[in-house]
């Protein structure tokens, strides 16, 4: 087995908390499915034994897995499907695949069978079913996608990654209400504060939508919370805890920045395989550099959750490990645990007077809905929920959840 990487926070579990609770799996989804995800919940059963899983998928391909994984094998329910949702399938099709692994743990969730999915499959499609089979929550305008990423002063938590493409001011002061509680209950900051992403920290700098919702945040009970604009640079620098945006920019925002970290290590290696003495360099920086290697491992950043549904939704980036699931798992644990939902709902309630309509732009004018090209007439919703296509994150711009890119290898490289 991988060897674990070093858990991002302390996570509780049922057992610790004195609660039970299921989570559904998609064993399924993913490019290195269902192996990862055996071995992830393997590793999650280790470090929370009261843990309790409803896996879905393959039975005849999970049983083997499950011989060989213990620990999986005893807190594990398997619901048998031989179908699952490709990573190229359109969110709009995937709502027709009934039987589906991703559907039949969604479902698990929706009928309370499970208080919390998590799947390393197709973003969209994740997003999608989650809309209309969980359903958002009361009071939400619109579901958003949250991550944690790293920064110079710690974590930081940055909503949304690609859920909603354009935003109104409610949705900027909804998905500032939910980072907050984000914070509170994954990274266990008693007090977060949080900034608006804009092009400059001036007050007067950006939109009337952006300048809109800074001033409902000052006036609320998160005011005192609330440090007004960030800028790009505030990310890395960890300015604030918490970071709330549009999808469209903060999909770019954090691309860029995972880019950059991928450039560094790049640059790194290149530099400590230049010359006999710059290998010598690295010997002796060694145990600095397996420190930042652990820093800006992917799979500490691993669970983009989708904040404001009826039920705790995680998405695991595709192309993890074993280790990198469990720390999704974590997280979706975390959430449960702490109620993350009813915290949500609270928040709501202490600023709800202070929010505009439903669907409207900083200009007062009514946002136009997104429509999917194609449409499902089961599945059909007369709300905003199948976005997936024009107004959601799709199988390509899924976030990486970690500043250093993809899963693959995040180190630094030894000389060779």
């Amino acid at each position: 087995m991988t060897e674990p990487a070093t858990p991002r926070t302390q996570s509780l579990s049922g057992a610790a908390s004195g609660e039970s609770f299921t989570l559904a799996i998609d064993a399924m989804g993913g490019d290195h499915a269902p192996e990862i995800v055996v071995e992830g919940l393997d590793i999650s059963a280790e470090r929370h034994p009261g843990a309790r899983f409803l896996l879905v998928g393959d039975e005849a391909r999970l049983a083997p897995l499950l011989a060989r994984h213990k620990r999986a094998a005893a807190c594990c329910v398997v619901r048998h499907t031989p179908d699952a949702i490709t990573g190229d399938l359109k969110p709009t099709s995937a709502l027709r695949m009934r039987r589906a692994s991703m559907r039949l743990a969604i479902d698990a969730v929706a009928n309370g069978e499970a208080q919390g999915v998590v799947s390393a499959g197709n973003s969209g499609a994740l997003l999608a079913l989650a809309k209309i089979v969980i359903k958002t929550m009361a009071g939400i305008d619109r579901p958003a996608m949250a991550a944690i990423a790293p920064s110079v002063r710690g974590d930081v938590v940055m909503l949304d990654l690609g859920a909603n493409v354009s935003c109104d001011v409610r949705n900027l002061v909804e998905f500032a209400v939910m980072g907050d509680v984000f914070a509170r209950t994954v990274l266990g900051l008693v007090a977060p504060t949080l900034g608006l992403l804009n092009v400059g920290s001036e007050e007067l700098k950006g939109d009337d939508t952006i300048r809109a919702a800074a001033d409902i945040l000052r006036e609320s009970h998160i005011g005192p919370q609330f440090r007004g604009f960030v800028e790009g640079h505030d990310i890395a620098a960890g300015t604030t805890d918490v970071i709330v945006t549009d999808g469209f920019t903060g999909n770019v925002a954090l691309k860029t920045t995972e880019g950059t970290a991928k450039l560094i290590l790049q640059l790194l290696r290149q530099a400590f395989t230049a010359s006999f003495t710059a290998k010598l360099g690295y010997l002796l920086a060694r145990s600095e550099l397996e420190r930042l290697r652990e820093l800006v491992d992917p799979r500490r950043y691993n669970g983009a959750v989708m904040v404001g549904l009826n039920g705790v939704v995680v998405k695991s980036h595709g192309g993890t490990d074993g280790p990198g699931f469990s720390h999704a798992v974590d997280v979706a644990m975390d959430m449960v645990v702490n109620h993350f939902n009813d915290r949500i709902r609270e928040g709501l309630g202490r600023i709800s007077a202070q929010l505009p309509a439903n669907s409207r732009n900083g200009q007062g004018h009514p946002a136009a809905p997104a429509t999917p090209d194609d449409s499902s007439p089961d599945d059909s919703s007369p709300d905003d929920s199948s976005r997936g296509d024009t107004n959601g994150t799709d199988p390509e711009s899924e976030p990486s959840h970690g500043a250093s890119g993809g899963q693959g290898d995040p180190s630094v490289a030894a000389p060779h």
